[in-house]
């Protein structure tokens, strides 16, 4: 048995015949329909809108509130001759927004420029500093991207100074929304449907009201910054991505050139391109220095300089990559060594890079799944800075904000946040939160969630289903790849990897072999018995290599809801297969084995103490079937490992037959004695038997009184009772040890496995009852 480390839902089950049938005419399999009705497409229209996004279908900008008013203004800057500053963010929706509505502004004949705030020294949003050295610059129009709804006080001051704040953004908002001269957000606009555009499209939709067209030609920056920001990629989200995957593919952009080169995309751009390759690395530089390079390598014409930009920022990947690794072991450590059991997980320290904590506390939750916030304490000011994410369950924003008054800068969405804080108050804020999960989490909201949307069969997979399952890319949050169920049985189990933290498994079934891995499921490994059925929890995808595309499974999860059996007998390294973490694992000997390394029990021991065990070792062979049956009936255990080795092997040392046994008796009856020291050699070598042989029948003939001894010779009994030699003791000990020996040391695995599974159900003989086995 292997629990899984994930919570699985099976959402299949939830579709019914009569959801089915509004889908009847749609041309696609049965699977791709369940999928679709469980992501709430419930009609052949919404199901055909979703597999065939259309430009079309987008959402009218005139929905936005106050977007007239802001488009206007700008307009006036433009014939006022006006300069009108573009105030962006450090991450890689800020950089593109900011990038986006430069071009949109220099298009429309706008005098601007742009300005991004450095995370280090004035952290996330507008501030009141910047907004100052703006007007001492002579702008009269300041445009957010990606930004502002939580700036009160800095709207504030740059009303006083005169200047217009035009806000663009798709933050959650606060109690209190800034007094600036226009607010485009999805949800301060009660007539705009889509709520969750990414900062970068939020940024489109003003550029395009502002130009009075579709500006396709930046859709290449909307796909990056939707898909690196996480939104859900449902509605207006997936049409702008769909057709921004097409438009990055065909990029003249130089900077863009420059970086898919160095990160070596070939052919279509997919939202994998995005997510783990180009997004990280736009990044990477506000993460470590300021950002405005990133908006360089986006905005410049000159093909040399983009290879410069697009190099350093490879550098600058690098750098944030090794600095991740180092602050998140800093951080596990951390958190171990806490006496505190924590709910959320709070880790504060000295001089850890404040740009990468969101990267840190995104591989905390990874590791423990619960909530982590990461913080960097600046001496200097005594506050600290950082980064929180959140597991689905948790309600970060909400949450924090119950407790508003610890933080000095507080913003973000349910998954993730920003803060700054006083350091005295994170204890404070330790407390605060911890009494909040506990009042809304249960164990099992600590688990990660898998929705499973289908059952599948190994001979079921091809490429043709993975061609009808890319029917419903781009995938991501809102729209994931679909994972399916499948129970088999591996063919192969192997780990893989420099330290073999990967789990890679071949199934075989009707002639069709898939491969399947597991990235960090390495430490399954042990936990798997060959031959064993197991569940796996998997995406399905193409594995190319030397141009050759097969599918194989990319495995989330594993699962086995059936006892185990580990074959160890005849092993000398049995014991290194033991493991020293495991607490609840017993080691079994039936005949009195000690160890100094390991601590055994006997029988009686482990039955009148232990009842559920995960690890069951038995170290040597039971005396009696009776002996074994008791133990796997009177013992639940997970794990079953079998380790018999035996001093002596009695299967190999044949039962003398009946009539070897009356020749020598005979024998002995003519002879009238037989000196064992002497005769026995002889005989021996005369019948070709070995003296153990000779031994064990003469035993027989003393238990059963034909024989006895005197004056050191065997000689025959006056008028023995006749007698059957079955009854002798030590032939029926033979007998049985033969028989354990056939059973449980010579039998194969699946035989082995199937007289375990017997001996658990079955019922114990009467007679073993009656003598207290």
């Amino acid at each position: 048995m292997l629990e899984s480390q994930s919570k699985w839902i099976f959402t299949y089950n939830e579709s019914n015949a009569g959801n089915l049938q509004e889908l009847a005419d749609l041309n696609v399999s049965p699977i791709i329909k369940q999928i679709l009705l469980k992501r709430g497409m419930d009609t052949a229209e919404k199901a055909d809108q979703f597999l065939q996004p259309e430009l079309n279908q987008l959402h009218a900008t005139t929905a936005f509130s106050d977007i007239d008013k802001g488009v206007n203004r700008v307009k006036k800057a433009i014939e006022d001759g006006e300069s009108i500053l573009v105030y962006g963010d450090y991450d890689a929706d800020g950089v593109t927004s900011t990038t986006l509505m430069v071009e949109a502004l220099r298009e429309s004949g706008a005098m601007c420029d742009y300005y991004i705030p450095n995370r280090f020294t004035e952290g996330y949003g507008p501030n009141k500093e910047a907004f100052r050295e703006a007007h001492r610059q002579g702008f009269q129009v300041i445009i957010t991207v990606d930004n502002g709804v939580a700036g009160v006080e800095e709207v504030a001051v740059a009303n006083e100074l005169g200047i217009d704040v035009i806000i663009t953004d798709h933050h959650e908002m606060q109690e209190t929304l800034p007094d600036a001269y226009a607010i485009i957000h999805p949800k301060c606009s009660d007539q705009y449907p889509f709520k969750e555009l990414a900062g970068v499209g939020v940024a489109f939709k003003f550029a395009e009201h502002l130009l009075g067209y579709f500006p396709k030609q930046f859709l290449d920056l909307v796909v990056i910054g939707t898909i690196a920001d996480l939104v859900p990629l449902i509605d207006e989200n997936r049409i702008l991505v769909h057709y921004g995957l097409q438009a990055l593919t065909r990029s003249e952009r130089k900077g863009l050139k420059a970086l898919k080169k160095l990160c070596q995309m070939e052919g279509n751009a997919t939202e994998e391109d995005i997510g783990f390759r180009i997004g990280p690395r736009l990044n990477a530089v506000g993460r470590l220095q300021d950002a405005n390079i990133a908006v360089d390598l986006l905005l410049t014409d000159d093909p040399h300089e983009a290879e410069k930009f697009a190099n350093y920022i490879q550098e600058l990947n690098t750098e944030r990559q090794k600095i991740v690794a180092d602050i998140t072991k800093d951080a596990i450590e951390m958190f171990e060594q806490t006496e505190i059991n924590q709910n959320v997980i709070i880790v504060a320290k000295e001089g850890w890079n404040q740009g990468v904590l969101g990267i840190v506390a995104s591989k905390l939750v990874q590791t423990y799944y619960r909530p982590a916030i990461v913080l960097t304490i600046d001496p200097d000011t005594n506050q600290a800075k950082g980064s929180a994410r959140s597991i689905d369950a948790f309600d970060m924003f909400h949450n924090c904000m119950q407790y508003k008054d610890l933080f000095t800068h507080f913003g973000g969405h349910a998954q993730a946040a920003g803060m700054t804080l006083p350091s005295e108050n994170i204890d404070l804020l330790q407390q605060k939160l911890d009494e909040i999960a506990n009042e809304q989490l249960t164990n099992d909201d600590y688990r990660p969630v898998l929705q499973v949307n289908g059952e599948i069969m190994i001979s079921d997979i091809d490429m043709k289903l993975l061609e009808t399952i890319d029917q419903l890319a781009p995938f991501g949050m809102g729209n994931p790849k679909p994972l399916f169920h499948l129970e088999a049985t591996p063919s192969d189990i192997i780990q893989i990897g420099a330290t073999k933290n990967h789990l890679k498994m071949k199934f075989a079934e009707d002639g069709v072999q898939i491969d399947s891995i597991g990235f960090n499921l390495g430490s399954k490994f042990p936990l798997l018995a060959k031959q064993t059925p197991i569940e796996v929890i998997g995406e399905l995808q193409v594995n190319e290599w030397n141009g050759i595309r097969k599918p194989q499974i990319m495995i989330k999860d594993v699962a086995v809801t059936s006892w185990q059996l580990f074959d160890f007998r005849g092993s000398n390294n049995w014991n290194k297969q033991i493991d020293s973490n495991q607490s609840n694992q017993f080691f079994v000997s039936f005949n009195g084995m000690e160890s100094k390394d390991i601590p055994i029990s006997d029988l009686d021991t482990i039955l009148s103490n232990e009842k559920s065990v995960d690890n069951l070792y038995l170290l040597d062979l039971p005396r009696s079937i009776g002996e074994i049956r008791k133990l796997l009936q009177g013992v639940d255990f997970k794990r079953l490992l079998v380790c018999f080795k035996t001093s002596s092997s009695n299967y190999f040392r044949s039962l003398p037959n009946r009539e070897e046994f009356k020749w020598l008796y005979q024998s002995l009856l003519t002879r009238k004695y037989f000196d064992y020291k002497v005769d026995a050699p002889k005989l021996a070598q005369h019948k070709g038997w070995k003296l153990e042989k000779i031994k064990f029948m003469f035993q027989v003939f003393h238990e059963l009184h034909f024989v006895t001894r005197q004056n050191g010779v065997i000689i025959p009994t006056d008028n023995p009772s006749k007698k059957d030699l079955t009854e002798a003791e030590v032939y029926q000990e033979r007998k049985q040890s033969m028989e354990l020996e056939e059973l449980l040391i010579y039998s194969s695995y699946t035989q082995l496995k199937a007289w375990i599974s017997e001996q658990m159900k079955a019922e114990i003989p009467e007679e073993e009852k009656i003598y207290g086995l």
